[in-house]
C-alpha cells in the first residue's frame, strides 16, 4: 500500500469526556503526542478568562476560581436536545450555565459565558471544536507541519446525531474528518497491534472483550481479532455512565455532610461544588490504590473549612448500583454476539475508571476468576488503535504482507414508524457496516394519498414513539389512486463513519427523496458557517494574545537580563556609579511601568517599551561584551562566566552577542 501524500499526515483522536489524546503513525510505530505541559493527555476543558481563552491543563488549573466560565463535559451535551432529560439531570450539577437554543426548546443546548464583558453563546460543538483545535495545534508542533486530517472516535453507543455533531466540530476545527470509528474498536486495534501481543497468537482467531469505562461513557465490545483483521460481533454500553458519575455520587454525599454538619446548603452555589469535585476526583483516584482518602477544603463556603474522609468500601457503597450496570451491560454484550462467557480469550481493560478495585473484581468475578488484561495503557489505546486507522486510509503501510482490515457493526437498531405508531426494524443492531438495506411492501393508508410521510427512529423499543427519532421527510408527487394501490419502499444506508443516509421511493414512478437523516442537533448549514467565522476571529484573536504574551515576557526577561548583569559585573567591567544608576533606574521604572499596564491589549505598547529600555541598556552591555573580548585570554581576569550569561541571556542573536562574536573575529584576525 503507499502513502498518499496528498492526507498525510493524519492524526487519530480520541475526543473523550474529561481527557483527550492525540497520536499518529511515524517511524513505523505509534506516537503519543504531549502538549505543551509535556502530559500525554489533555483535559478536555475550555476556560473564557478575562481577555483570552485557555484550553486544556491551563483551563482545569483554573477551574475553582472561573467555575461559571470553565466549560467541561460537552461530550455529554454534543448531538443532544436540551429537553433531553440526561442533559436536564446534568445542568443541575454543572457551574456554567446551559440554556435552550433561542429558536426551540428542542434544538441544541447552548453554553453561555461571560468573555470580555459580553455574553456569549456556544454550541457543544463548538466548544468541542476549540478541544480538537488544541490538539491540532500540538500535532502541528510535534511534526513540524500542517494537519489537515483525522480519525476520531466516538463511543459505541453514541447516536447518528451525536456523530453528526462530532464531524461537525471537526470541520469547524479546520480538520477533515476521514472517519468516525467507535472507541472499543480502536482500543481493540491497539491490543492487537500493541508489542505485547506476539504474531503468532493472532494468527488464529481470539474472541476479544473490550470493557471501556472512561470519564463519561461505557462502552463493551465483543471482537474477534485475527492478524490485522479485526471484526466487531456486538457492542453494548451506556452514553452516560463513567468516571464522572463515579464523582457526582461522591459530591451529593459530601453536600449532604456538610449541610448536616453546619446547616449550610451548598448545592447551589458554583464555586464551592467545583471545587468539591475537584477534591472528589483526587479522592477516587486515591482510592484506586489505598483504602482510605481524605477530602480537605479550606474556606470551602463562607469561611467554613471542610474536612472529611471517605473509604473504600464509602464509595463502593455509593456506586454500586452503577457497578451492577457495567456488568449488566457486558452480559447483554455476549448474548447479542451469541457467544458464552466462557469463550472469551482476553478482556481487554480500557479507560481511567476500569482501575476501579471494585469493577476490576466483578468483572474479575463474571468470568469466573479470568486474568482480566491490563497490558496496554487506558488512557491511551483508544487514541493508539485510531491513529493505526488513520495510518491506514492514508496509505502508510503497517505490514508488508497483510493489510489492515476493520469490520465494524451498528450499535442501535434503526427503522421507520408504520401506520399505528409500530417501529419496523430495517438494519437490526449490531449489522455489519457499511450496509445497506430496503424495505419494500409500504403503500398509502388514504385514498388519493399524494404524499408519505417517513419518520426514522433509532432504538429498540417495538413503539417507534419510545425511541430515538432521528428524522423525518417527505415524499411528494405520489399519484392519486385508491389506499394500498402505490407501491413505496425505503432504503437505509450506513457509511463507514456509521452516518445514516435514508432514500423514499415511489416504486411505480421512480420518484425518490434522499437525505442524510439529522435531527435538530445537528448545525444548520447558515448555523455552521456562522461558527466557522466565529471560530476564525477567535483563532486570530488567540494569535493576538500569544503575541502580547510573548512581548511581555521579552521585555521582562530582557530587563532581568540587564538587571544581573549590572548588579554582579557593572563594578568588575569599569562602569561608572552614574552609568550603573542610571540603567539600575531605567529598569526600575519598566517594573512599575510594566506593574502598572497590565491591562494592556496591544503586543505594540510592550516593543516600544523595550525599545526604549534597550536605548538605555545596550551601550552598558555592549561595553561588558567588549571587556570580555579584551580579557578572553588574560589569566588574572575570568571573564568566562559573564561571557556565558551574555549569550545564554540574549539568545545569539541581540547586538550585544553580535558585538562580541565580532570583536572576536576581529582579535583572532589581527592575532
Amino acid at each position: 500500500m503507499e502513502q498518499k501524500d496528498d492526507v498525510w499526515p493524519a492524526v487519530g483522536i480520541d475526543l473523550g469526556t474529561t481527557y483527550s489524546c492525540v497520536a499518529i503513525w511515524q517511524h513505523n510505530r505509534v506516537e503519543i503526542i504531549t502538549n505543551d505541559q509535556g502530559n500525554r493527555t489533555t483535559p478536555s476543558c475550555v476556560a473564557f478568562a478575562h481577555n483570552n481563552r485557555l484550553v486544556g491543563d491551563a483551563a482545569k488549573n483554573q477551574l475553582t476560581l472561573n467555575p461559571t466560565n470553565t466549560i467541561f463535559d460537552t461530550k455529554r451535551l454534543i448531538g443532544r436536545r436540551y429537553s433531553d432529560q440526561t442533559v436536564q439531570n446534568d445542568i443541575k450539577l454543572w457551574p456554567f450555565k446551559v440554556i435552550p437554543h433561542p429558536d426551540s426548546q428542542d434544538k441544541d443546548p447552548m453554553i453561555e459565558v461571560t468573555y470580555k464583558g459580553e455574553h456569549k453563546h456556544f454550541t457543544p460543538q463548538e466548544i468541542s471544536a476549540m478541544i480538537l483545535v488544541k490538539l491540532k495545534d500540538m500535532a502541528e508542533s510535534h511534526l513540524g507541519s500542517q494537519v489537515n486530517n483525522a480519525v476520531v472516535t466516538v463511543p459505541a453507543y453514541f447516536t447518528d446525531s451525536q456523530r453528526q455533531a462530532t464531524k461537525d466540530a471537526g470541520l469547524i476545527a479546520g480538520l477533515n474528518v476521514m472517519r468516525i470509528i467507535n472507541e472499543p474498536t480502536a482500543a481493540a486495534i491497539a491490543y492487537g497491534l500493541d508489542h505485547h501481543v506476539p504474531d503468532n497468537q493472532l494468527l488464529a482467531r481470539k474472541n476479544i472483550l473490550v470493557f471501556d469505562v472512561g470519564g463519561g461513557t461505557l462502552d463493551v465490545s465483543l471482537v474477534s481479532v485475527s492478524k490485522h483483521v479485526f471484526e466487531v460481533r456486538a457492542v453494548s454500553g451506556d452514553t452516560h455512565l463513567g468516571g464522572e458519575d463515579f464523582d457526582n455520587r461522591m459530591v451529593s454525599h459530601f453536600v449532604q455532610e456538610f449541610n448536616k454538619k453546619h446547616s449550610v446548603d451548598i448545592s447551589d452555589n458554583p464555586r464551592a461544588l467545583g471545587r468539591l469535585l475537584l477534591a472528589c476526583e483526587r479522592a477516587k483516584r486515591t482510592l484506586s490504590v489505598t483504602t482510605e482518602a481524605t477530602i480537605e477544603i479550606d474556606c470551602l463556603f463562607d469561611g467554613i473549612d471542610f474536612i472529611s474522609t471517605v473509604t473504600r468500601a464509602r464509595f463502593e457503597r455509593l456506586n454500586m448500583d452503577l457497578f451492577r450496570k457495567c456488568i449488566d451491560l457486558v452480559a447483554q454484550c455476549l448474548s447479542d454476539a451469541k457467544i458464552d462467557k466462557t469463550d472469551v480469550d482476553d478482556v481487554v481493560l480500557i479507560g481511567g475508571s476500569t482501575r476501579i478495585p471494585k469493577i476490576q473484581q466483578m468483572l474479575q468475578r463474571f468470568f469466573n476468576g479470568k486474568e482480566l488484561c491490563k497490558g496496554i495503557n487506558p488512557d491511551e489505546a483508544v487514541a493508539y488503535g485510531a491513529a493505526v486507522q488513520a495510518a491506514t486510509l492514508t496509505g502508510v503501510c503497517l505490514d508488508k504482507d497483510d493489510d489492515f482490515v476493520l469490520v465494524d457493526v451498528t450499535s442501535l437498531s434503526l427503522g421507520i414508524e408504520l401506520y399505528g405508531g409500530e417501529m419496523r426494524v430495517v438494519i437490526p443492531r449490531n449489522t455489519v457496516i457499511p450496509t445497506e438495506k430496503m424495505i419494500g411492501n409500504l403503500t398509502t393508508v388514504h385514498d388519493n394519498q399524494t404524499s408519505a410521510h417517513f419518520k426514522v427512529y433509532e432504538g429498540e423499543r417495538c413503539m417507534a414513539q419510545n425511541n430515538n427519532l432521528l428524522g423525518e421527510f417527505n415524499l411528494s408527487d405520489i399519484p392519486r389512486a385508491p389506499k394500498g394501490v402505490p407501491k413505496l419502499k425505503a432504503s437505509f444506508n450506513i457509511d463507514e463513519n456509521g452516518i445514516l443516509t435514508v432514500t423514499g421511493e415511489d416504486t411505480d414512478t421512480g420518484n425518490k427523496k434522499t437525505v442524510t437523516v439529522t435531527n435538530c442537533s445537528r448545525l444548520s448549514k447558515e448555523d455552521l458557517n456562522r461558527v466557522l467565522k466565529e471560530a476564525e476571529k477567535y483563532r486570530v484573536e488567540e494569535q493576538q494574545y500569544e503575541n502580547l504574551v510573548k512581548a511581555k515576557n521579552t521585555i521582562e526577561n530582557y530587563a532581568n537580563s540587564v538587571w544581573d548583569i549590572a548588579t554582579i559585573y557593572g563594578e568588575m567591567v569599569g562602569i561608572d556609579c552614574q552609568t550603573l544608576k542610571n540603567v539600575e533606574d531605567e529598569i526600575e521604572k519598566t517594573y512599575q511601568w510594566l506593574d502598572w499596564n497590565v491591562e494592556l491589549v496591544e503586543a505594540s505598547n510592550y516593543v516600544d517599551r523595550l525599545r526604549e529600555l534597550k536605548n538605555i541598556s545596550e551601550p552598558f552591555v555592549s561595553r561588558c561584551c567588549i571587556f570580555c573580548c579584551r580579557h578572553a585570554e588574560d589569566e588574572d581576569v575570568d571573564v568566562e562566566e559573564l561571557r556565558s550569561m551574555i549569550a545564554s541571556r540574549f539568545n545569539g542573536g541581540d547586538k550585544c552577542t553580535s558585538l562580541m562574536n565580532d570583536l572576536s573575529m576581529q582579535k583572532h584576525k589581527t592575532d
